[in-house]
C-alpha cells in the first residue's frame, strides 16, 4: 500500500519538478540578456534587487524590435550588409549559413518542416516509428535515388533533439491524421501519452 502511495506521489511531483526545472533554466539563461544594459539601467539599480525573468521581457523586446527594423527598407539593407560582412568571414560564414537555412526553414511561415507526422519502418523491416517530413532530397543526392523520396528526420526518445536523418520512398511514408503537437508528446513519453485514436478512414 505505502509502495502504490508513493508511486502516485512520484507520477504528481516529477513532472511538475521537471516543468520548474526547465522553466528556471529558459529564465536564468534568458536573464542573462541584462548584461547588455548599463548597470545603471539594471533592476538591481532601479529597484534595490534582482527581477527574476526581467531578461524574458527584455529578450522579446529585443527579438521584436529586431524583427520590426528588418521588415522596413533600411534594416532590410542593414540585415544584407550584415550577412554580406559574415559570409567573407571564414569558417564563421559556413556556421552562420548553416544555421540560418535550418532556421529559416523552422520558423518561415511559407516552410514545410515539421508539418507532417509520418509512419516508417524503421530500424529494420518490421519494426515501426514516427518522423516528420522535412522536404525533399536535393542537390547530387537526386541523381543516384530512382523514384520519389522524401526527407524524413526520425527523433530519439526521449530526448527529440537528437535524431537521425533518412531519405525513404515517398510510397513507404504513411501520413499520419495526427498534430505535430500530438506526435512530439507521444515519442517524449515513450509511449506513454498516446494521442486520441482517430475511427478508420473509408
Amino acid at each position: 500500500m505505502l509502495r502504490k502511495y508513493f508511486l502516485t506521489g512520484l507520477l504528481i511531483l516529477v513532472p511538475l519538478a521537471i516543468t520548474f526545472w526547465v522553466l528556471h533554466a529558459v529564465i536564468s539563461t534568458l536573464d542573462q540578456s541584462l548584461l547588455l544594459l548599463p548597470e545603471q539601467w539594471r533592476p538591481k539599480a532601479l529597484f534595490g534587487h534582482d527581477i527574476p525573468g526581467f531578461g524574458v521581457v527584455l529578450t522579446l523586446l529585443i527579438v521584436l524590435i529586431t524583427g520590426l527594423l528588418a521588415r522596413n527598407f533600411i534594416g532590410n539593407y542593414v540585415v544584407r550588409v550584415w550577412e554580406g560582412l559574415l559570409n567573407r568571414i571564414p569558417i564563421v560564414n559556413s556556421i552562420y549559413s548553416s544555421v540560418k537555412q535550418v532556421s529559416d526553414t523552422l520558423f518561415s511561415s511559407s516552410g514545410n518542416a515539421f508539418r507532417k507526422a509520418v509512419l516508417i519502418e524503421y530500424p529494420r523491416k518490421g519494426s515501426w516509428t514516427i518522423g516528420f517530413l522535412t522536404g525533399v532530397p536535393g542537390g547530387d543526392v537526386v541523381n543516384h535515388l530512382q523514384g520519389d523520396y522524401v526527407s524524413v528526420y526520425v527523433p530519439t526518445t526521449p530526448n527529440p533533439t537528437s535524431g537521425f536523418f533518412l531519405m525513404v520512398p515517398k510510397a513507404d511514408a504513411i501520413e499520419l491524421d495526427m498534430s505535430v503537437d500530438a506526435a512530439l508528446k507521444y515519442i517524449v513519453s515513450m509511449g506513454v501519452v498516446a494521442p486520441e485514436q482517430l475511427p478508420p478512414k473509408k
